[in-house]
């Protein structure tokens, strides 16, 4: 019985994904708006940096900072 109730939400999700695809507009991505002015677009390298690098590093010094500040480290090894 658990089977079939998975199989039936798995098929609603699917269908109601499928119909939200089809009925949904494209996205008018090449139309531009009234006063819209793009800037240059990124290169590859300023792309990986800001998207790939950055998150990393501001994870590390954020995981970094928290083993640094960590107090019960400090009273596990005096206790």
């Amino acid at each position: 019985m658990d089977k079939k109730n998975a199989l039936r939400a798995g098929a609603l999700a699917a269908g109601t994904t499928l119909m939200m695809l089809l009925m949904s507009s494209p996205a008018l991505a090449l139309t531009r708006d009234d006063g819209d002015d793009p800037g240059k677009g990124l290169s590859v390298v300023e792309t990986l940096g800001l998207f790939v690098a950055a998150p990393i590093v501001l994870f590390l010094v954020i995981a970094g900072l928290v083993m640094v500040t960590d107090k019960s480290r400090k009273q596990a090894k005096q206790g």
